[in-house]
């Protein structure tokens, strides 16, 4: 039984907008239908997306002035033919982003500031839930200070990297610590038995030579003076 996908290559494929039978390069791909193609066919599809600008009161699409020869890319809001490295790769067909990279990021600073504020609420709500106003409540809490060393204006926010949940608000050292450490109470007990002397250690007590000692058993009779 032929496929769907190569029956509509064969005889072509009708576009409800237009009620023609069409060739199926007159289509735009479209993964996620059946036969790998949109629903209407290239120039109905411009129409109607100029149609739906319009009713949203956005302007006619920019387009460059002159072709633009292979291997560069035209950038609507600076108005430049640049080449393809200067634009920011995307997973979606052509591969490149609509904007180069300066006009990107300053698209992308703007939507933050005018959807949440600026990038500090910004990063705050999409890592870890919570806004400006929750971490400064939550500082606050902990008295203005490091909740574990106590080190004033700590900036980090600690979170439970198994549930997202936030645990409190931590100075640079104390945040990566514990990120070394996995945040496992295992590791952090070892560390702790490790800095109180109470694991057996290799000693020097000749040139060359090593004894395994336990500070709880004193030192070999070299260290003492």
């Amino acid at each position: 039984m032929i496929s769907c996908v190569r029956f509509v290559q064969r005889i072509g494929k009708i576009c409800p907008q237009c009620e023609r039978r069409l060739s199926v390069t007159e289509f735009h791909r479209n993964r996620r239908r059946a036969d790998g193609l949109a629903y209407y066919c290239k120039t109905c599809a411009a129409a109607r997306s100029e149609a739906s600008r319009r009713k949203r009161g956005i302007g006619a699409q920019r387009k460059p002035a002159a072709p633009v020869p292979a291997g560069l890319k035209w950038c609507p809001d600076c108005d430049q033919v640049k080449p393809l490295e200067d634009f920011p790769r995307t997973r979606k067909s052509p591969g490149r982003h609509s904007y180069c990279k300066p006009c990107h990021n300053s698209r992308t600073r703007e939507t933050k500031q005018r959807l949440h504020g600026g990038d500090r609420e910004y990063h705050l709500r999409r890592r870890y839930g919570i806004g400006e106003q929750e971490f400064r409540e939550l500082l606050a809490e902990q008295g203005g200070v490091c909740a574990v060393c106590g080190h004033p204006d700590p900036e980090h926010v600690d979170h439970d990297h198994r549930t997202g949940w936030v645990r409190g608000i931590l100075c640079f050292n104390c945040n990566g610590g514990l990120g070394q450490f996995r945040d496992s109470p295992a590791r952090l007990a070892r560390a702790i038995t490790y800095l109180r002397g109470t694991t057996w250690q290799r000693v020097l007590i000749h040139p060359g030579v090593f004894q395994m000692c336990s500070p709880t058993r004193g030192r070999p009779p070299s260290q003492r003076s």
